[in-house]
């Protein structure tokens, strides 16, 4: 790997590791492609098993298994593979098994034929491979043979269990869109979509959860007072989710060209592959210039908001915001039941439905894409609820 070494060491720089990080991860470079050469394995054919052997073998040369050793090497590979140096079909599908292959088809046709956004693609996809490792196990993969009955009983056993209602729905819808593609192309002659049963739900049966609306305030007001770097992103995060009531996706998503200062606007990226621009007010925008400014560390990444520590890329996903509230609400001495970025979106909706606003008005500014999402807000606000329960209507 000596050619690379130096391209690598830039391209850790770039992404910003201090000393230490940027020489333990350049070590790893020497150590693996001395493992590889003691071995007779070319470097543009390597593959996941041998990665796991020669972490196996650095484990035992070293009486202990290495810290971020793993990482470290899954990071050099990955960097191998986006230059071209080692082929990614080698890395990556090196004795695929057939059900492999068939969910990368899914994830394909849930991409190009259903217009489905990453997150949805990954969230089908697990719960796919779930069942087909429940109904199949190791045995090669034939849907052709799969009944109605097999999957009837996979639902019996494990969608109810244990799970709320919208987890219990996502499986079997996940299993409805997994057979209408697997219909599409021909790997079943009958339409399995149709045998998926339902679970039992009913509409606007559940209250949404919320943060407690004497809770917010204290939040962002403790929130002002976190000068670092991390502290001044968390705090327009937080402002985000609490003002304009931005999904934690969408906070994800922004990037620094989405920001309109001269229109004082944001443009979100919403559901459905939806861009829509929503209004900023001026406290959010200062919060946010006083971040780019003094908090957003140097980086090629284009996205608003950047993890604090080495590599500066963008936030991975939704779990990364849902624990930037948690851990603002510890240190703002905050007991909470829930505290979520989805429960600041909620406060949100209850108290402008409590200063007197529309449901279609709340529904225009949470972006519902029906009534019927917003509709649930109505059921939080007993003040001004038509009757009592003590109260014949």
């Amino acid at each position: 790997m000596a050619p690379y070494f130096g391209a690598y060491s830039e391209h850790l720089a770039d992404l910003g590791y201090s000393y230490v990080s940027h020489k333990k991860k350049t070590f790893i470079v020497g150590d693996f492609s001395g493992w590889l050469g003691r071995r007779g394995i070319e470097l543009e054919r390597y593959g996941p098993d041998d990665e796991a052997a020669f972490l196996r073998d650095s484990a035992k040369r070293h009486s202990s298994k290495k810290r971020g050793e793993r990482f470290d090497l899954a990071d050099l590979s990955a960097w191998l593979r986006e230059t071209g140096v080692v082929e990614a079909s080698v890395c990556e599908l090196t004795d695929t098994p057939e059900r492999d292959r068939v969910l990368a088809e899914y994830r394909a046709y849930l991409a190009e034929e259903r217009g489905l956004g990453p997150s949805t693609i990954e969230n089908y996809g697990a719960h796919i491979r779930r069942f087909l490792v429940s109904v199949c196990g190791k045995k090669d993969l034939q849907l052709n043979t799969m009944r109605a009955a097999d999957i009837t009983a996979y639902v019996l056993r494990h969608a109810p269990k244990d799970q709320t209602f919208a987890a219990a729905k996502d499986t079997v819808t996940s299993l409805r869109s997994f057979f209408r593609f697997a219909r599409y192309r021909d790997y079943v002659q009958t339409d399995l979509a149709a045998s998926v049963p339902s679970v039992p739900g009913w509409s606007l049966a559940s209250i949404p959860r919320t943060m407690p609306a004497e809770c917010v305030q204290p939040l962002l007001d403790a929130s002002m007072t976190w000068a670092t770097p991390s502290g001044l992103r968390d705090h327009a995060i937080l402002l985000l989710l609490a003002r304009i009531g931005l999904r934690a996706r969408e906070v994800i998503l922004l990037e620094l060209d989405n920001i309109d200062w001269a229109n004082g606007c944001v443009m979100v990226n919403g559901k459905g592959r939806q861009r829509r621009p929503m209004p900023m007010p001026h406290d959010v925008g200062e919060v946010i210039a006083t971040y780019l400014r003094d908090g957003r560390p140097t980086s090629p990444s284009r996205r608003l908001f950047l993890r604090s520590r080495a590599p500066f890329t963008g936030l991975k996903n939704g779990c990364d915001v849902g624990m930037i509230v948690r851990r603002a609400a510890l240190r703002a001495g905050l007991e909470l039941k829930h505290a979520g970025a989805h429960q600041l979106r909620h406060a949100l909706a209850v108290d402008m439905l409590r200063q007197g606003l529309s449901l279609t008005e709340i529904g225009q500014v949470l972006r519902h894409s029906s009534p019927e999402a917003t509709r649930r807000y109505a059921k939080v606000d007993t003040r001004h609820a038509p009757f009592s329960p003590s109260t014949p209507p």
